[in-house]
């Protein structure tokens, strides 16, 4: 059997795919064993470098759990703002009038192409020149401004992107139907559109979750990655270790988001499937007028 993408392999491919396996899978272990071995050298597997984030439940409640609070307010916050923000600069793209299509088109080419550090770094200098925003809260809104301003931009790119993979009929029929072209943005394209935008943004989203960690590296928030600054100047320099059990955090995070978006995505797909309507038989069908004819 063969695919689009390629041909199933046959004896001898299958055989050295096996022995690339092989191959690699001893290279992996070889590099796993070496760094192993250093980090042992220099003492970074030691209990005592570990042994705070079982036994010490101030590591926690202390450091890891606050960061894991601000990275997760700032993420939601701008969740929240990004993603409608993003779907009405989409649909303004699409839009069939040239003064609305051409200046959102601008706004979201422009934020886009800027770095979402520098985005942070200029909200942050607004936010202190010309606004009354204590400085307690200057680097949250400065982090969640520039989540929102670049990822808005990326989602109205795949709110289009998605609008336009389907096909022409669906608006041309919602058009023959009488709607308008809000509604039929609204009721008919937006809806069928999710399902195939979905993956992208989550994809997305999983990025405003990890950016969040650019804010602590400039402009002093204290996300969950900032912690482990606190943590080695206090619990004996356990970098590796701090850094591990940070990435695993980060890790379980987006593992919880992307297994509740393929659920929705799997619902909104089983949504769409509609079981098939039979047709009652009425006075005067073929089975009727059989029955009369065998009758007579």
């Amino acid at each position: 059997m063969s695919s689009v993408l390629y041909d199933t392999p046959g004896p001898r491919a299958k055989r050295r795919n096996v022995v690339y396996t092989i191959v690699f899978l001893a290279v992996l272990a070889l590099v796993a064993w070496w760094v192993l071995g250093a980090l042992g050298e220099k003492h970074q597997l030691d209990a005592d470098k570990w042994s705070p984030f079982v036994t010490d439940s101030e590591v926690w409640t202390t450091y890891l759990l606050p960061g894991l609070t601000e990275t997760l307010r700032a993420a939601a916050l701008s969740i929240v703002i990004a993603l409608p923000l993003g779907a009405a600069l989409g649909i303004g793209r699409l839009s069939d009038h040239r003064w609305v299509r051409v200046p959102v088109g601008a706004v979201v080419e422009f934020f886009r192409a800027i770095p979402v550090l520098l985005l942070m770094m200029f909200a942050s200098a607004v936010y202190r020149e010309f606004t009354t925003v204590s400085s307690d809260f200057r680097p949250l809104y400065a982090v969640v401004t520039g989540l929102v301003l670049y990822n808005a931009s990326v989602i109205a790119e795949v709110v289009r992107a998605g609008v336009l993979s389907l096909p022409r009929g669906q608006g041309d029929a919602a058009v023959a139907l009488g709607m308008r072209k809000g509604q039929t943005m609204l009721y008919v394209l937006l809806p069928q559109a999710v399902a195939v935008m979905l993956p992208a943004l989550v994809s997305q989203l999983v990025v405003i979750v990890k950016d969040t960690a650019l804010g602590g590296a400039l402009l002093g928030f204290a996300e969950l990655l900032s912690q482990n600054r606190q943590i080695t100047a206090n619990y004996g320099a356990n970098t590796i270790a701090t850094l591990t059990v940070i990435a695993l955090i980060y890790i379980a995070i987006n593992f919880l988001l992307t297994t509740l978006a393929g659920r929705l995505e799997r619902r909104l797909r089983q949504g769409r499937k509609s079981p098939s309507a039979t047709i009652p038989a009425q006075a005067g069908a073929p089975e009727a007028q059989s029955e009369a004819v065998s009758g007579a």
